[in-house]
């Protein structure tokens, strides 16, 4: 069954939609009201308020906490300085993508690690030779993500030190009022955003404190609905949806690498060995197969096909996560693994893997689509992610 997060005493009389979602173990709104669609705004124009619990949490602490994540990660983080974050993943030793998430040091030997699947077995099982303890924190750490444009100056209200000078990927001790945690300059909405960490005996005042101070900063609840399209426009992938964790593969062929999923820039080669290292730096020399592509769907082709049957273009409300097929000159080059209409770009938007030949910005494929349960097929050009990337984001 799955358990409420410290905040549901709050989030559960809001949720009006009475729909939930099991994630990572626990309840999670996807929706507050009819449609994502003020979350949304919230999000882009305000102050969006989201209970990111459910992440799994694990803390490492001593002299080689450090070397080990080294070891077990495709990037080196023992060269964080305390009060550092940095984006993550990690493969087998075939070099195939198990999970993303954050890494921050916290301290000169403590380390905190965040993953979308239970990663204490993988730490656990590299861990003989290291002197290191590692401890699952997902049950003993409340946490809140922030996100929109006045997520600062909300914070500012009530938050000590003052919050305005935490860079991009920045994390530190503060007092939420009279509460204490930590506050992180991170986000998965491609906006200005924090992430607001907490022992859940203070999850309600921290919620109460964020919801006072919030009204004259269009502070709303958001559920998983408008995260989903969020995330589609700055382009992050999900796991799981947009590529499979190596251990939950069934076959060979549903195993993505960093490199084809547009991950690579978090791979650093150049350094002492770690896991799945040799086959990365063979991929890298001889280059990937497959690619992460942001699309662009045709609008004007979709207009003129449903109207070829007398319908307006009828689109979902929400992000969709089926695979869907993509062709060129008649062939499978690929799939799109999700999409949305993007409110604020007034466009179509998916993300996908295609063969490396297709990835070129600018490049036409064809996504397949249904109307009146019949497959049609319509144009969609390759463009680079993010689609949404505001400089509020890094300032």
């Amino acid at each position: 069954m799955p358990r409420p997060t410290p905040f549901h005493e709050r989030t559960a009389p809001l949720c009006e939609s009475w729909r939930w979602k099991h994630w990572g173990g626990y309840l999670a709104p996807c929706v507050y009201g009819e449609s994502p669609e003020r979350e949304y705004n919230a999000i882009r124009q305000g102050a969006a308020l989201l209970d990111v619990t459910p992440l799994y949490k694990y803390e490492l602490r001593g002299p080689d906490a450090g070397a080990l994540l080294d070891y077990v990660l495709a990037r080196a983080v023992s060269k964080l300085k305390p009060g550092r974050m940095a984006y993550v993943c990690w493969t087998d030793d075939e070099g195939k993508l198990l999970d993303d998430g954050t890494c921050a040091r916290l301290a000169p030997e403590h380390f905190l690690l965040t993953s979308g699947a239970p990663a204490y077995g993988w730490l656990v099982r590299h861990a003989p030779g290291f002197d290191v303890a590692i401890e699952e924190i997902t049950d003993r750490k409340a946490a809140l993500a922030l996100q929109g444009p006045t997520s600062r100056d909300l914070l500012r209200a009530f938050v000590t030190p003052d919050p305005g000078d935490l860079g991009f990927f920045g994390i530190r001790e503060v007092r939420f009022g009279e509460v204490p945690g930590w506050l992180s300059r991170t986000g998965y909405t491609g906006d200005l955003g924090y992430e607001l960490w907490v022992d859940p005996g203070d999850a309600l005042a921290l919620w109460d404190t964020l919801a006072r101070h919030g009204a004259d900063h269009g502070l709303a609840p958001v559920g998983l609905d408008a995260l989903d399209i969020s995330r589609i426009e700055a382009g992050f992938v999900l796991r799981g949806v947009d590529y499979t964790g190596a251990q939950d593969a069934l076959i060979p062929s549903q195993k993505s690498t960093p490199y084809e999923m547009g991950l690579g820039w978090t791979v650093k080669l150049d350094r002492p060995p770690f896991v799945g290292q040799a086959a990365l730096r063979r991929e890298a020399e001889r280059g990937s197969a497959w690619a992460f592509v942001g699309l662009v769907i045709d609008w004007p082709a979709l207009e003129r096909l449903c109207d070829s049957y007398g319908l307006p273009p009828q689109l979902p409300g929400a992000a969709w996560r089926t695979a869907v097929p993509l062709f060129r000159d008649g062939r499978q080059i690929g799939r799109a693994t999700s999409g949305t209409w993007s409110p604020i770009l007034k466009k179509n938007l998916a993300l996908a893997t295609v063969e490396a030949a297709f990835a070129a910005p600018g490049s036409v494929v064809d996504i397949e689509t249904t109307v009146e349960w019949a497959r049609h097929l319509l144009p969609a050009t390759v463009a680079p992610t993010p689609f949404f990337d505001p400089p509020r984001k890094r300032s």
